[in-house]
Parts: structure tokens; sequence; C-alpha cells
């Protein structure tokens, strides 16, 4: 690793304990306000909790505002499409559910900005080139966020995930992080072309 990309991830790690800590201070009544709405919504637990792996494939609990129903087969409500919610789908738009997250960030499971961490699952699945978007820390936002979110393919996905490994500096961030308030604001990407989030993914021949 060269001295400049040492001194970035030093510098970023910082960045990313002041930003994560100041957002959850100034953000508290809006993570309040949001857990109590979630509450009254969907129910119990108010936090989706799941083991994410992150930088160098090591496992962590990636923490999440709730957005769907739990799976019942009596009501019908198995797919996520069935158990994402009009509420769900509106907090997954605002990126609401992404807040908790902030927790990641400052514990240093994440980053504000990297390759947004997939599931465990996918780890046995990747070419050795896809698994190069663990040399960093995943992030709450990133290139593939930016530029189409889940209305990409998993391949243009890995693309922009892998370009952001080679390419990242502090420039790239700032303009990943301004890119993602106009995408928010848009809510563009959202979801995949018939489906109510993204389809699995399962090896590229899959």
């Amino acid at each position: 690793m060269s001295r400049n990309r040492r001194a970035y991830d030093v510098v970023k790690r910082g960045i990313d304990i002041v930003g994560a800590g100041t957002g959850l201070v100034v953000l508290s009544p809006i993570i309040g306000a949001t857990a109590v709405l979630v509450r009254l919504k969907l129910g119990s637990p108010v936090l989706f909790k799941q083991e994410r792996p992150g930088r160098n494939g090591e496992v962590f609990k990636l923490y999440k505002f709730r957005s769907m129903l739990d799976v019942d087969e009596a009501k019908g409500l198995i797919d996520d499409e069935d158990r994402l919610t009009p509420f769900g789908k509106i907090l997954r738009s605002t990126s609401l559910d992404e807040l908790p997250s902030l927790v990641n960030v400052f514990r240093g499971d994440m980053s504000v900005v990297g390759p947004r961490p997939l599931l465990v699952e996918y780890l046995n699945h990747y070419t050795p080139e896809q698994a190069r978007r663990h040399e960093v820390r995943p992030g709450i936002t990133g290139a593939a966020q930016v530029s189409g979110r889940n209305a990409l393919t998993w391949e243009q996905k890995f693309a922009y995930d892998i370009a952001y490994v080679e390419g990242r500096s502090l420039s790239v961030d700032v303009r990943i992080l301004i890119k993602t308030v106009k995408s928010v604001f848009a809510r563009e990407g959202i979801s995949h072309e018939g489906h109510a989030t993204m389809t699995k993914f399962g090896g590229m021949d899959a």
C-alpha cells in the first residue's frame, strides 16, 4: 500500500468517526421519531440486525431500521414484495432506514462511503476480482448506489465497486456524498425491475 493510500485511510477513518458521532447527535430527534414510527407501523423489533461481511471479509452485525413485516405464511407474507409495506418503502426511498448504520461507522465496521455490505452467503460466489470490494470498509453509500442503486445489474454494481476500490480518494468520496443527496431526493433506483428490492446474487452464471 502506498504512503498516500495509507494517509487517505487514516484521514478517512477520522472523518468517519467525527461524521458518524456528529450525525448520531444531530439526527437523534429524527432517529428517535423514526424508531417510534417503526414500532407503531411494523411492530418489534424496531432494528433490523444481520451479519454482513466487512473489510477483508470479516463479519460484523449491521444495524438498520426495520422496513418489512415478519414472514407469515398464513397471511401470505413470504416474499419481499409482500412484506414491504408502503411505510417501509418510504423508509428505504428516503434512506431513513440507514440511520442506525451510523453506529457501525462509529465502531469501525463500516465507512460512510464504500461498497455496500452484502450478504455473507455471497462470499463463496465472488470471482477474485469481485472479492476486491472487501479490500475496503463497506459503506452506507457508494459508487453503485449513486449510479443506479438497485436498478443496476449485479455485474454493473461490482464494476462500480471495483472502480471505487482502485480509485478511491477524498475527492471521490465527496462527489459520491453529493450525488447521494441528489439521488435520495430524486428517489432513484430503489428497486430492481420486477422486484421490491434486488434479486439475490448467486454468481455471474446464476
